[in-house]
């Protein structure tokens, strides 16, 4: 046991205001909870679709086990995730809020993805895969302020900087998850924490200034720019909702969308590869984001779905040149 009073600095944290966080809050008892899902889900492809790269800190995959923290609105809860017997989801979660994480499992493994009115027909490839894949399900989260500063992160940057910024920024300036998570892990912090990171923190995380003022102008109208995606109807309202913050455009919209809300429909144009890989899979050409729409419009309210399919299949276009090598303008 850690002896009262003393203190402990997470290794690497950079913060210069003295404060030092508990490197493990007080757990208390898990809450457990079964969920028996009425058709099959693949609930790792569900779940993992929200991880930020394998250093993730709020999300895990440890010897058949999920570990997920997140900020819900009760508290922070760590929720760890399992395939029981006979199909069903064990789960246990620990924090104040681990009442709402277990109400929001089903969800977050796919519950409410409904594929009903799916036709996969109108391609051979679609259609063979969706029939490797009955239990594909598109998860969601109901935190729509996390997805979308993650979603900010991931602007116009390469994956590996996006979800280095990412774990850097959580570790740094979230709080350690209750329980007892297989490693360290955090969730991201609060609106008011996201507001207070000094501006010398985003650049040592490797963010641009663009990307960081876009998401403290986004904790700072935070609630009322939740409430407002929440109440809005499909995904266009909630584009109008979430492009009225400057320095979010329709791609970061999409993330958001698919993320918080798993939207079936939502299509991430503006994406470096996206576009390219759905042309060359229902092609075998590349297309750009014109293309990919109306290559996608059979599918209309699905089109997210048959993105997921794509990814699925196995196909991909061979590589053109070398990797993009990213640029780390963290000591200019």
């Amino acid at each position: 046991m850690r002896p009262s009073g003393v203190r402990t600095r997470l290794a690497g944290d950079p913060r210069r205001d003295g404060t030092i966080r508990d490197p493990r809050p007080e757990p208390g008892r898990a809450r457990e909870a079964e969920y028996r899902p009425r058709h099959p889900i693949d609930i790792r492809r569900a779940v993992l679709a929200q991880r930020h790269g394998a250093g993730d800190p709020t999300l895990q995959s440890v010897g058949g086990v999920l570990w997920r923290v997140s900020r819900t609105p009760d508290g922070i809860a760590t929720l760890a995730i399992r395939e029981s017997g006979g199909g069903g989801i064990r789960a246990a979660a620990w924090g104040p809020g681990a009442d709402w994480a277990l109400t929001q499992l089903p969800a977050l493994c796919g519950a409410l993805d409904d594929p009903d009115g799916f036709d996969p027909s109108p391609h051979p490839l679609i259609a063979e895969v969706s029939r490797r894949h009955p239990d594909l399900r598109i998860g969601r989260t109901d935190l729509v302020f996390d997805a979308l500063v993650s979603a900010i992160i991931e602007q116009k940057v390469t994956g590996m900087q996006a979800f280095g910024a990412w774990r850097r920024l959580v570790t740094w300036y979230g709080e350690r998850a209750p329980g007892p998570t297989p490693q360290p892990m955090f969730a991201p912090p609060s609106m008011e924490g996201w507001r207070r990171i000094p501006s010398w923190a985003w650049h040592r995380a490797g963010l641009e200034p663009p990307q960081s003022r876009t998401i403290v102008e986004a904790a700072r109208r935070g609630d009322s720019l939740v409430r407002a995606a929440e109440a809005a109807v499909g995904g266009d309202d909630r584009d109008r909702v979430l492009t009225s913050l400057h320095g979010v455009g329709v791609w970061t919209s999409a993330e958001t969308r698919i993320r918080a809300f798993g939207d079936p429909d939502a299509v991430s144009v503006r994406d470096f590869h996206l576009a390219h890989q759905v042309g060359y899979v229902l092609t075998g050409s590349r297309v750009d984001d014109d293309g990919m729409l109306e290559l996608l419009e059979p599918w209309a309210g699905h089109r997210q779905r048959v993105v997921r399919l794509i990814l699925l299949s196995g196909v991909f276009e061979p590589r053109r040149g070398p990797r993009l090598h990213p640029e780390d303008h963290r000591d200019r």
